[in-house]
């Protein structure tokens, strides 16, 4: 009722009010209003302050001309698809190694790994060896920031190694992880190959390559490498000769040290000595206010004398026991029990048993039981609120209890969200407590998962948990056909490949016993079906990221003609549905350009990047990473033609941009120093009126706009419309982009009165104001245009449309493959004006320029080449129609035979969205369907 119930809440928000960062959101009324306004604050606290990155993209909703926009995280290493996720679930496993108080004795050790760094090359790997928990992780995390504190030049890339058979075991990503984070540091960007087995190949070739540009050591570190399956045969690079900088240091268990490692260097961890294992246990007791007698200390330091009694894991553990249950047991008897457990796994059981003890109900212990498993068994963990849909007789009270438990005694840990295995001895503990039949139970808590992953599908909902937990669980299971059907759910492998988890994609084909080609024939055949059902402007965009998706796997498997046809036809899409200068129409050029690249059709090549780098610096500005991007595709280019004075050029200037960008940014990568803080920190100390403050305005407003929040956004750019008017005069070119970004926004609210009235202000001071082919001047004839059109007043877009052909004439020259585009517009819009005779001297001057600049085969070609045989039909020249429909069709079937099928388009491959669908009646010469 808006009142504060009780005085031990209002002493908790007395006490909320003093902290640091906290956030309090006072809300009254229903309990799922509340909800809903906490998961928004949450939502943009993340947004704004955390990721930074996310709301920046310039894609993600068009606002005119916006002169400062960074790039997604995706662009900082090109082509390269990078996962958050991994790199994330790397930083996290690093912290939690080095999570301890106590040092352990570990100095001794931190001698002999510097002593590795100093001694001169060559020098073979260094093993790191001990029994299971016997402070590995520990040590090597420990040593990594004592060397990043005392030596700074060196660079230190480090993986740790999860439970066998997940993600952060895969060989290939591991690997490509690695590389990329050498490029990142040597700020070089190249295309790199997808191949798993390409990839293990050219990775000590990277490594001489990146290791020479870097001024000073290059340490790699990789913990637990013998969790990785068939880690001898996939990381044999350790057995070459390494550069004469660089260092490498491995973990392993004793046990399951590959034998040829054997003859390596080795650092072989000791067991504690007396005075550690007091020191760990003293620091549990201690934090638990548990004093411990002195017959009782020396009991466990008897204890803890044999090979598996004292290492790190036991003897924390023992302390944590003791710690735990000594707050409410006789410590003699817990003494008792623990010096009966002879090594790691039964004093987990030990734990276990006790958690089961404390707690009240059967049911309770039986959820408990069911946690763990269903954890133990899927790929990468399990997060909080999967359980809770699983199992929706688990409460959140009773769920956080057990959790704060199974969390405390080192059973369960978070790892991006995730609870899994803190060690891999709990896991076996739990498939001896629970699991003593062995395979079947294993194999009906991956069914109960399977179920729950597949229910998601069929709600249309796949997100990364989706993909990275289905396809695996099916694998396991030995299900090829249910496998091979989820394969086929385009977004499913859409979400794995856009992750970078290329291997992993291939292997599960490759159980399903399929070839690339084969492959690729299934994915283009669901692809085309799901076009079938794709209707208006969104579902579009989805299937050209599809279709792009598509291409860009079948490049990586080397299939270059089959990867033309799909990323053409995101390219046609995307200029259909966008815009034909829309940042995503230079992504689908880029990525044919690739392809072109590969098959060494360097004329095709540079012709689309030069298009791309066209976009991008008039969606971007001259100094965005997306150009240095482009530029850096153009010198490739350039070397391989042996053009090297025009290569360096290019990279120089791409460097140069590259070097501002990472200023900027803080870093090269990891996520951006938040640009929108600053502005929010800066405009609250907003002084006098002033040209600087009008522009921040203009970005916080901006910013807001693609965030959603609409209201904030439109008091901004009010804000800074309103003092540009003050301080520069009303027909100042600064004025026109306030007016812009405001019209922009009244568009997106389906105000569109509001909106032609600001666009037109825009237009005439910026007319006046700016040279004819100036890009702004672009942009709102352009808006304006498209508004007109969307309103009806098709007699006031035509002269936009016009202009807007001049402008490109002016731009790009007469002769341009943008101008024909214009043109297509134009065209179209005389059509929707019935005035067939305007649009048909467009068209066939578009044909022309299609046909010159791509040639007589190319899919704008054939386009254009169906639109005039509408045009013929409609003027009753049938027989011209007929032949040109019969060309159009020729150059379709040309296209999809590429991949071995036949894409029907219902869309324009270029210019505005042309629909005339019944135009041609489908009983007259249209034998390949309805138009």
């Amino acid at each position: 009722d808006g009142r504060v119930s009780s005085v031990s809440m209002q002493q908790f928000i007395e006490q909320i009010s003093h902290v640091n960062k906290a956030k309090m959101i006072d809300h009254v009324g229903g309990v799922e209003e509340g909800a809903y306004e906490i998961y928004n604050c949450v939502e943009k606290i993340i947004k704004q302050d955390i990721l930074g990155c996310e709301v920046t993209d310039l894609e993600g909703k068009d606002l005119g001309n916006k002169e400062d926009s960074t790039a997604p995280e995706e662009e900082v290493f090109g082509d390269v698809l990078w996962d958050a996720h991994d790199e994330q679930e790397q930083m996290e496993a690093f912290q939690q190694a080095s999570n301890s108080t106590c040092e352990l004795g570990f100095e001794k050790y931190f001698e002999r790994l510097n002593d590795l760094v100093a001694a001169p090359a060559p020098i073979p790997p260094l093993l790191v060896s001990g029994g299971p928990g016997s402070g590995k992780s520990l040590l090597l995390s420990k040593w990594i920031q004592f060397q990043q504190k005392h030596s700074p030049n060196t660079l230190i890339l480090y993986h740790f190694v999860g439970r066998p058979m997940s993600t952060s075991s895969e060989s290939s990503l591991i690997i490509k992880r690695l590389t990329l984070k050498l490029m990142q540091h040597s700020w070089l960007v190249s295309p790199l190959t997808f191949d798993p087995a390409k990839l293990l190949e050219e990775f000590p070739c990277w490594l001489e390559k990146l290791s020479a540009r870097h001024q000073g050591s290059i340490i790699i570190i990789i913990d637990s490498i013998d969790q990785i399956q068939q880690a001898e045969k996939h990381m044999k690079w350790l057995i070459d000769p390494l550069p004469v900088n660089v260092r490498v240091i491995v973990s392993v268990n004793v046990e399951t040290c590959p034998q040829a490692w054997r003859l390596w260097p080795t650092l072989h961890l000791d067991p504690l000595n007396s005075k550690d294992v007091k020191s760990l246990i003293s620091a549990e007791c201690d934090s638990a206010n548990v004093k411990l007698t002195k017959e009782q200390e020396k009991k466990l330091e008897r204890h803890c004398r044999s090979a598996t009694t004292c290492n790190a894991l036991y003897v924390t553990l023992l302390g944590k026991t003791i710690a735990c249950i000594g707050n409410t047991g006789n410590i003699d008897e817990i003494l008792q029990q623990c010096c009966q457990c002879q090594d790691t796994v039964s004093l987990y059981r030990l734990v276990l048993r006790s958690i089961q003890e404390s707690l009240q109900t059967g049911e309770e212990r039986g959820l408990l039981r069911e946690i763990l498993c269903v954890i133990g068994v899927s790929h990468n963990g399990v997060s909080e609120s999967e359980l809770m849909e699983l199992y929706p007789q688990l409460t959140p009270a009773v769920l956080a209890s057990l959790l704060h438990s199974l969390h405390r005694m080192c059973l369960l840990t978070y790892g991006c969200g995730l609870l899994k295995f803190q060690h891999l001895q709990a896991w076996e503990m739990v498939k001896l407590e629970y699991m003593e039949e062995g395979e079947n139970v294993i194999s009906a808590y991956r069914e109960k998962l399977v179920e729950y992953f597949t229910m998601q599908l069929s709600r249309d909902r796949v997100t990364w948990r989706s993909a990275d937990e289905l396809p695996w669980l099916f694998q396991q299971q030995g299900d090829k056909q249910k496998l091979h059907k989820c394969l086929l759910n385009l977004f499913v492998s859409q979400n794995l490949y856009k992750r970078g988890h290329f291997a992993e994609l291939l292997s599960y084909w490759q159980l399903v016993g399929k070839d690339k080609s084969s492959m690729a024939a299934e994915y283009f055949d669901s692809l085309k079906e799901y076009e079938k059902s794709c209707e208006g402007e969104e579902s579009m965009i989805c299937l050209a990221d599809l279709y792009e998706t598509l291409g860009r796997f079948l490049k990586d498997l080397g299939l270059l003609s089959q990867a033309v046809a799909p990323l053409q036809r995101s390219l046609e899409i995307r200029e259909t549905a966008l815009d034909p200068d829309h940042p995503r129409v230079a992504q689908s050029l880029h990525q044919l350009a690739g392809v072109y690249v590969q098959w060494k059709k360097f004329g095709n090549a540079e012709q689309l990047y030069k298009q791309a780098l066209e976009i991008s610096e008039n969606a971007y500005g001259a100094e965005h990473p997306r150009v240095a991007r482009e530029l850096d595709a153009l010198a490739t280019l350039y070397q391989k033609q042996n053009k090297y004075e025009q290569a360096e050029q290019l990279r120089k200037k791409s460097f140069k941009i590259r070097q501002k960008a990472a200023r900027q940014k803080g870093s090269l990568c990891g996520f951006a120093l938040l640009r929108q803080r600053a502005l929010q920190l800066e405009e609250l100390t907003l002084g006098k009126d002033t040209p600087d403050n009008a522009r921040t305005l203009n970005e916080l407003g901006v910013l807001y706009y693609l965030q959603n929040n609409l209201e904030t956004a439109e008091l901004f750019l009010k804000r800074s419309l309103e003092m540009r008017e003050r301080v520069l005069g009303s027909e100042h070119p600064d004025c026109a982009q306030s007016l812009n970004n405001l019209a922009a926004l009244y568009n997106e609210k389906k105000h569109y009165d509001k909106a032609e009235e600001l666009y037109e202000k825009a237009l005439d001071i910026r007319r006046r104001a700016l040279a004819p082919d100036h890009p702004s001047l672009a942009y709102t004839v352009k808006h304006l245009a498209v508004l007109y059109k969307k309103m009806g007043k098709l007699d006031k877009a035509v002269p936009l449309y016009e202009l807007a052909v001049e402008i490109r004439q002016k731009s790009f020259g007469p002769k341009h493959p943008s101008v024909a585009t214009a043109l297509v517009n134009l065209a179209v819009l005389y059509c929707q004006m019935k005035k067939q005779i305007e649009a048909l001297p467009l068209y066939e001057r578009a044909l022309k320029i299609y046909e010159d600049s791509f040639g007589h085969m190319h899919p704008r070609v054939g386009e254009t080449l169906k639109n005039l045989a509408v045009l013929s039909y409609e003027r009753g020249d049938f027989e011209k129609a007929a032949e040109l429909y019969k060309r159009a069709m020729e150059i379709k079937e040309a296209e999809t035979l590429l991949i071995g099928g036949k894409a029907t388009s219902r869309h324009s491959s270029s210019g505005d969205t042309f629909s005339l669908k019944s135009a041609l009646s489908p009983n007259i010469f249209l034998e390949h369907g309805q138009r």
